[in-house]
């Protein structure tokens, strides 16, 4: 993917700062080398478009594998530093975690989401321990990100982005986590996620919702797993 993603980044960053008029803040806070995590607020499709555009070093994420299915949606998420993944539990989740440490292996930068998925309503919900276990295990830097008015301009269920609307990325000081335990410790998960939230709502300034942005269950046994106490991954 390395010329593809340096064309992409050579056309598309500079087209979608003069279209959005992207308002950056702490771009100084961005480690210039080596492996690091950004840790986002997650409102709308286009979130891992700001980042990467946003950021001033190369940034992976994770996208559906169905993205890359047709040709010229492969080539733009490619582009942007997308890597295809199988969502869900189980294998999938254990391949996708591989894909991200091999990346924070080779001094790369990735961008995740700890809520999991988009908030619907603006709010911002507890995070999943899976950033923390990542970063505890590599010892990568969580640089945590702030996102604001990335709903507006794309809205869920909207087709295209609106530019009637300006959108502001806001990194912050990177989280050194290690002081939390190692990775195999829930509790040293639980307490370095907690971290990387409040670094994120200090940034983003979005109501706290107190807790997880579960997908809706489809079933009674969904339902039960939901209520029962275990940690979000």
């Amino acid at each position: 993917m390395g010329a593809t993603y340096a064309l992409g980044r050579f056309i598309i960053a500079p087209l979608a700062r003069v279209a959005y008029r992207p308002h950056v803040e702490g771009k100084a806070h961005v480690p210039k080398s080596g492996p690091v995590i950004f840790a986002s607020n997650h409102l709308s499709f286009i979130d891992s478009i700001a980042i990467p555009v946003a950021a001033p070093r190369p940034v992976h994420f994770l996208a559906k594998s169905s993205y890359f299915e047709k040709p010229a949606s492969r080539w733009f998420f490619t582009a942007i530093g997308a890597i295809p993944v199988k969502r869900g539990a189980g294998q999938a989740a254990l391949d996708a975690l591989d894909q991200q440490r091999a990346l924070l292996d080779e001094g790369s930068a990735v961008a995740l989401y700890p809520e999991g998925t988009r908030s619907l309503d603006g709010r911002l919900y507890k995070g999943r321990t899976g950033v923390a276990f990542l970063a505890l295990q590599t010892g990568a830097p969580v640089v945590p990100v702030g996102l604001i008015g990335t709903d507006k301009v794309m809205p869920v269920g909207a087709k295209k982005p609106s530019m009637k609307h300006r959108i502001t990325v806001r990194f912050g000081r990177p989280l050194d986590l290690s002081h939390h335990g190692h990775a195999s410790s829930g509790r040293a998960r639980r307490l370095a996620t907690d971290e990387i939230m409040s670094a994120i709502h200090a940034l983003s300034g979005q109501e706290l919702a107190h807790a997880y942005n579960e997908v809706p269950a489809h079933n009674p046994i969904e339902r039960i797993r939901q209520v029962l106490p275990h940690e979000r991954r």
